[in-house]
């Protein structure tokens, strides 16, 4: 039997529990994977809360670390015993074991640990498919980047230095303004006390950034069209404050013929090749120190509940892991 975190009801956190389940012989295009250290993300308050749905009952997680314990018949390129990371699965990954689809899974560096792993499949790879395909940064850009000290937040501050791209990023207090500095951050905004618009406007001398990267969703929404150029691109990619409805396309002409997509890392990584290639584009820069991964927060399984409270309540900074060893 395996430990797992499964939910009967959508609901807060309390909807969580930790319980026994079976594990079944992973599919010809799966990997079973014997987990070291498990991923926090906001996507899992999504599918806890049935924002995003998924047929109950049902398990959560979706990136991971640890080591390959089967391989299905037709997997290849990892074998038993590998030292393996993911950012996507099928839900299910808040557990000791878990079968993910091969394609997704790839081989660990070996100067790459587990919980560091874990901290930074998705949320790497998610930079990766922003920074590098939606809109691919050149270098000399002025972007915005919402929620900058976040588990994404301080990998764009990064990455983004790493290009020569400097990255205005919406933060929530003092505290949060110095962490996203010291990640790569050219300048910071405090929504709680400044016009982020106004501010973007000051900083860019008039005129504004031609791409906007807003993972919070509803509360940013206006700030965002707002902030970008004529014909610039607003890449909203989550919707931490709540999802952005009842969009008027007409709006997007009157700031300036924007365009605006809706993006998700699946739609991106969609070959073992494409993931492997994204995966390793990170893992370089990883192994160069232009990336380095801060685990601020560490939890038991069991107390998947209490991670998602501090996660949605922004308590957070840098990545928060489930640690299993």
């Amino acid at each position: 039997m395996t430990k797992a975190i499964r939910l009967q009801k959508h609901g807060g956190p309390e909807v969580l529990e930790l319980v026994d389940i079976d594990v079944p012989p992973p599919a010809a295009d799966e990997v079973t994977v014997r987990h070291h250290a498990v991923g926090l993300n906001f996507i899992d308050i999504y599918f806890r809360t049935g924002l995003y749905k998924q047929p109950l009952p049902h398990g959560l997680g979706a990136e991971a670390a640890g080591v390959v314990e089967a391989v299905g018949r037709d997997v290849t390129h990892v074998k038993v015993g590998d030292r393996v990371a993911y950012g996507q699965s099928p839900l299910g990954a808040y557990a000791e074991r878990h079968n993910a689809k091969a394609m997704h899974v790839v081989k660990l560096p070996k100067d790459i640990d587990f919980e560091t792993a874990a901290a930074m499949m998705l949320k790497g790879l998610t930079v990766q498919y922003l920074f590098r395909q939606t809109y691919r940064l050149q270098g000399n850009e002025t972007i915005l980047f919402h929620a900058a000290a976040g588990g994404v937040g301080l990998i764009a501050c990064q990455w983004a230095k790493a290009l020569g791209v400097k990255l205005i990023g919406t933060v929530s207090s003092p505290e949060k303004a110095a962490l996203a500095r010291e990640h790569g951050a050219w300048e910071t905004i405090d929504y709680s006390r400044e016009d982020v618009a106004k501010r973007v406007l000051e900083l860019t001398d008039g005129k504004k950034v031609p791409v906007v990267y807003d993972g919070v969703g509803k509360s940013t929404w206006e700030a965002s069209l707002d902030s970008v150029q004529p014909r610039g691109l607003v890449v909203s990619f989550g919707n931490a404050s709540g999802a952005v409805e009842g969009v008027n396309l007409g709006v997007l002409a009157s700031k300036g013929s924007l365009y605006v997509t809706r993006p998700t890392l699946g739609h991106y990584a969609t070959s073992a090749e494409k993931v492997q290639a994204a995966a390793a584009e990170l893992f370089d820069l990883v192994a160069k120190k232009k990336i380095k991964l801060t685990i601020d927060q560490r939890f038991p399984l069991a107390q998947a509940g209490e991670a998602q409270a501090a996660l949605a309540a922004r308590k957070t900074t840098g990545a928060t892991v489930f640690t299993l060893d």
